[in-house]
């Protein structure tokens, strides 16, 4: 048997938490339903971690309701963090990332910064990890000018991606 059965199929329903994926052309109507204050972050999310998943915890906690934003892989691969990365496809990547409480509505964008994304949303509250001063996390100054707040949360675990890999290649 080759597990495409299509009886087993209807046994094993996808997911509900892939309702949660939301492509950039549906991120405005999708926002829309969303309740307020709505917080937004984006960024990588390669391998995901226990820094990532307190921070998304503390930026949900925020508001009423957190949509994430992916870098795409042309995206991610353009930051020069390594022709390895992202190790994970933007698919997986989305897919994880939805399957986390904190996270009501995951979208990508394949632009070098996610403005468009955050102008889609028009978040209330926009929130990157302690490693990016207020003054440098775009959609800042479009976010403060409606009223809204931005955040530089300070790490508590001290994890990245790049440090876990380095790790693991020296196994």
């Amino acid at each position: 048997m080759d597990g495409r059965h299509p009886r087993r199929h209807a046994m094993y329903p996808t997911p509900a938490f892939e309702t949660k994926i939301c492509p950039p052309d549906a991120l405005r109507q999708r926002v829309a339903a969303l309740p307020r204050p709505l917080v937004f972050t984006n960024g990588c999310f390669d391998i995901l971690h226990r820094g990532h998943v307190t921070y998304l915890g503390q930026a949900r906690a925020l508001g009423a309701a957190l949509v994430v934003a992916l870098n795409s892989d042309a995206s991610v691969r353009r930051q020069g963090k390594g022709d390895d990365r992202p190790v994970n496809a933007l698919p997986d990547r989305l897919a994880v990332m939805a399957a986390l409480g904190a996270v009501d509505v995951v979208t990508w964008f394949d632009e070098d910064t996610p403005i468009a994304r955050i102008l889609d949303c028009q978040p209330d509250v926009l929130v990157k990890g302690g490693d990016w001063p207020v003054e440098r996390i775009v959609g800042a100054p479009e976010t403060l000018a409606r009223g809204g707040s931005v955040h530089s949360i300070p790490f508590e675990h001290q994890r990245s991606t790049t440090a876990l890999l380095d790790k693991i290649r020296r196994l």
